[in-house]
């Protein structure tokens, strides 16, 4: 068996100081990381973690690049990388349309914004100071092909597992064969010997994300085009209250974990044996809120 995997940690209003408190357990868990997604103050979070914990690596996963100025981005990076002593990674990602309209920003083409905000980016590093590995958020071929170019590393989320060995030929064979490239993905995971609740959890998690066009296109290339062209005639026909019943068993158990946790701990092994070496659980629980779940990954090892 592996090692533990990463998890997925957000800083809930109310629950802030508990939350740095469980990634102090996580890490004394021998969790494998901690990565901030863009819910809240994720680039906050990681200086407190930075603070706080004391070996476990974390980064984001990831920050929006149109939340703020590339300089400003570089000066609060590069602070966290020094005082971490370089357990940190910044995740970086475009974001979909819902984030942009509640940013009130009208973004230009995904490839040519992420190239300008890495050059702004190392352009603010020249008074900020040294700037972590960055990692760029992926989905196609032509970001992932980007990730290897200039950056250090390239993270999914909702990846479907069988298509995952598709995705990485799209990298320079400089990042394949380079041990240090960050290959991560965040995976929903519910664990429950009651695999019917577990499912139904992801499938709720999973909902807002199949309205997206950038992740239909995706899974319709991974192999799920007659879930997605449902889907979409759904949505067309004002019916979303019948996707989760659109999301195939087949598509759910390629993209997300849930089940005992035997059945959680072999679909670990199997994101491995796919080529992820970053595993990123993103945890809900059938019976709680975030901190029940948390729980429940660390009794997955006991």
């Amino acid at each position: 068996m592996t090692g533990k995997p990463a998890v997925s940690l957000v800083a809930v209003p109310g629950r802030r100081k508990p939350t740095l408190e469980m990634a102090q357990r996580l890490e004394r868990e021998g969790f494998s990381g901690l990565y901030c997604p863009s819910l809240g103050d994720g680039l906050g979070l990681c200086l407190a973690l930075a603070l706080g914990t004391r070996e476990i690596a974390f980064g984001t996963s990831i920050a929006n690049i149109y939340a703020r100025h590339p300089s400003d981005y570089a000066h609060s990076a590069a602070l966290i990388h020094e005082v971490s002593g370089g357990r940190f990674r910044f995740g970086v990602g475009v974001s979909h349309g819902p984030a942009h309209q509640r940013l009130g920003v009208s973004p230009g083409k995904p490839l040519e914004d992420m190239r300008r905000f890495v050059r702004d980016l190392e352009g603010g590093a020249k008074l900020a100071g040294g700037l972590p590995p960055l990692v760029l958020a992926t989905l196609r071929r032509r970001m992932v092909a980007l990730a290897g170019e200039i950056a250090q590393g390239a993270v999914w989320a909702n990846a479907a597992r069988s298509h995952m060995a598709a995705s990485l030929t799209h990298l320079p064979a400089t990042a394949r064969e380079n041990a240090t490239f960050f290959v991560g993905n965040m995976v929903p995971t519910a664990i429950d010997t009651d695999r019917a609740a577990a499912a139904a959890v992801n499938r709720r998690t999973l909902t807002s994300y199949v309205k997206l066009p950038n992740y239909q296109n995706y899974w319709i290339e991974a192999g799920y085009e007659e879930e997605m062209l449902a889907i979409r005639k759904a949505i067309a026909a004002g019916e979303e209250a019948r996707i989760p019943a659109l999301m195939s068993d087949r598509w759910l158990s390629d993209v997300t974990l849930y089940g005992s946790p035997r059945e959680v701990r072999d679909g670990i092994e199997a994101w491995y044996a796919a080529g992820v070496t970053t595993l990123i659980l993103v945890p809900s629980s059938t019976h709680g809120n975030q901190m029940a779940a948390l729980q429940e990954l660390i009794d997955l090892y006991r």
